[in-house]
C-alpha cells in the first residue's frame, strides 16, 4: 500500500496543475483526513450496543475508535452532558489513503441501487462529507456477528480551498460522483 500514496500523488497533482495553473506543487490541494464518525443513540439505554458499534468501526477502519460524548444535557432525548453517544476515527497517512481506497473500489459500489454519490455535499471549504446507512457494505463486516445495522459519516477533509478544487481532487480518486 505504500506505493499507493505516491501513485495517486504524482497523477494528480500532475492533473491538479494541468487545470487549476498552479505555479508551486505546494499549492496543490491533497487530502488532510478521513473521519469516520458513528452515532449511537441507543446507546443512552444500553451500553452493551456502543460496544459493539465501536468493535465494527476498528474493524472497518483498522483503527481504534474514540467515543464521543454528549456535550449538552437534553432533556427530550435523555441525555445528559458527558454521556457517551457515538464513536469516531480519524484516520491520517497510509490508512487515510487505504481506507479511502477501499470505501471507493469495494464498499461503494456493494450499496443497493447505487447511482453514484451526491455531487453536491461540499461544505463550501473544500470538505466532502458522505453518509453510509449501513456499515455491512464492508467486506471486512460479518454478516452474522451484526447485531444491528447502523449508519455512519465519512468525512473527507482536503487543504482545498474551493469546492470547485475539492471536487476535481476526489474524482481524480475516483470517488463515483453521481450525474
Amino acid at each position: 500500500m505504500a506505493r499507493l500514496k505516491e501513485f495517486y500523488q504524482s497523477e494528480i497533482v500532475d492533473a491538479m496543475m494541468k487545470k487549476f495553473g498552479y505555479k508551486n506543487i505546494m499549492e496543490v490541494p491533497k487530502l488532510d483526513k478521513i473521519v469516520v464518525n458513528m452515532g449511537v443513540g441507543e446507546a443512552k439505554e444500553n451500553a452493551k450496543v456502543l460496544d459493539s458499534a465501536v468493535r465494527d468501526m476498528e474493524i472497518i477502519t483498522g483503527q481504534k475508535a474514540v467515543l464521543t460524548k454528549a456535550k449538552k444535557s437534553v432533556a427530550n432525548f435523555k441525555i445528559r452532558e458527558g454521556m457517551a453517544i457515538g464513536c469516531k476515527v480519524t484516520l491520517r497517512g497510509e490508512k487515510m489513503y487505504e481506507f479511502a481506497d477501499r470505501l471507493i473500489n469495494l464498499a461503494l459500489p456493494r450499496v443497493r441501487d447505487f447511482r453514484g454519490v451526491n455531487p453536491n455535499a461540499f461544505d463550501g471549504r473544500g470538505n466532502y462529507a458522505l453518509g453510509i446507512k449501513e456499515q455491512l457494505i464492508f467486506p471486512e463486516i460479518e454478516y452474522d456477528k451484526v447485531d444491528k445495522v447502523r449508519g455512519m459519516d465519512v468525512i473527507f477533509v482536503t487543504t482545498a480551498k474551493t469546492d470547485e478544487e475539492a471536487r476535481e481532487l476526489l474524482t481524480l480518486f475516483n470517488m463515483p460522483f453521481a450525474k
